[in-house]
């Protein structure tokens, strides 16, 4: 038989195989294999074939070079819950397949933006906030937000804890711990004091604690904002009279802001957060104050009021008097149609 008959198509077929290798290598290794964006959470537990079945079908261009490049990263370890990173990942669109396995390998995690906004009067709310955006169980936030030892590193205690907070929007890693949302807590708040926010809180005879416990009372009475300054110029009035602050949101926070109205026979609890039985600031704040309650403090309103009640229009902004006699008569025009309803 001709030599040449037989070496040739052997090597057509050695160079057959050659090229469909090295063109699944480039495909695998070089050329984008995903439609879109896709974004992974990979839990603890998770195997990398159980994430290599969590990426949509629909966002796969060619699953086999998927899988291949997952089997050839993980050989007989795909089946292996520590072979990957738990953590929040995003597979770009420009991305080759080889790409994925190797960032769960190696923890290439894409931050989460963690917002802390709203009201946040308990810590348990405060818990529930956070471990809907991060890989953290909520009763393990709470045991840090009551941890004293911990949380003196940060130098406060599970009091006043709620002085720690800045509400606003942090990026952070999904995986993060307690300790690095405090830490970045902490980064905020400092960043807040600076000298001049410290001689404005001196100019009102307060320390940075009593601020934020002044301005968590503030945004206890209202969320409507352009009020806050004249609310805080209130109660620091209040303050330089010797005039117990009486502000309801205290007594609110003695009950654990279960109730929907107070009554009298609320304002009566014995506690060192009723402001109705006690003179000056209670021992913390009554939650977590927003940067605008704080700003208010240090910048309030100079004017006379010495007492404010909700309007009875009820649209969630407060009638100022200067006089006792002036504020019961709005305060009963409020009352009756409070009644009313």
């Amino acid at each position: 038989m001709n030599a040449k008959k037989i070496i040739f198509p052997l090597l057509a077929a050695a160079l057959f195989v050659l090229a469909v290798f090295a063109c699944g290598k480039y495909a695998d290794n070089r050329q984008p294999n995903f439609s879109q964006k896709a974004e992974l959470y990979v839990y603890p537990g998770m195997s990398p074939e159980d994430v290599l079945a969590a990426i949509p079908d629909s966002v796969v261009l060619r699953p086999a070079s998927l899988a291949r490049a997952f089997r050839k990263e993980f050989k007989e370890s795909l089946s292996d819950t520590s072979a990957i990173r738990p953590g929040h990942y995003v597979i770009e669109s420009s991305k080759p397949s080889v790409y994925v396995p190797r960032m769960l390998k190696a923890g290439w995690q894409t931050p989460v933006n963690l917002v802390l906004s709203g009201n946040l009067r308990l810590k348990g709310e405060i818990a529930r906030k956070i471990s809907r955006q991060l890989m953290l169980d909520s009763a393990a936030v709470v045991r840090t937000l009551n941890d004293d030892a911990a949380l003196a590193a940060y130098g406060c205690s599970s009091r006043d804890v709620f002085s720690l907070f800045m509400p606003d929007t942090y990026e952070v890693y999904w995986t993060a711990s307690m300790k690095d949302v405090l830490d970045k807590q902490k980064a905020a708040l400092d960043a807040y004091w600076t000298a001049e926010n410290l001689r404005k809180a001196e100019a009102q005879g307060l320390t940075p604690g009593e601020v934020s416990i002044l301005a968590s009372i503030v945004k206890g009475e209202s969320n409507y904002e352009p009020e806050y300054p004249a609310i805080a110029g209130v109660y620091l009035n209040r303050l330089r009279q010797g005039m117990r602050l009486q502000a309801d949101p205290t007594v609110a926070f003695c009950y654990d802001y279960t109730l929907t109205r107070i009554y009298r026979k609320h304002l009566e609890v014995d506690s060192p957060y009723n402001t109705y039985l006690h003179e000056g600031l209670p021992p913390g704040p009554i939650c977590v104050p927003t940067r605008a309650c704080l700003d208010a403090v240090l910048n309030p309103d100079k004017h006379g009021y010495l007492f404010f009640c909700a309007s009875p229009a009820m649209d969630g902004t407060h009638i100022f008097a200067r006089t006792l006699s002036e504020h019961n008569k709005n305060a009963r025009a409020f009352q009756r149609v409070l009644n009313a309803r």
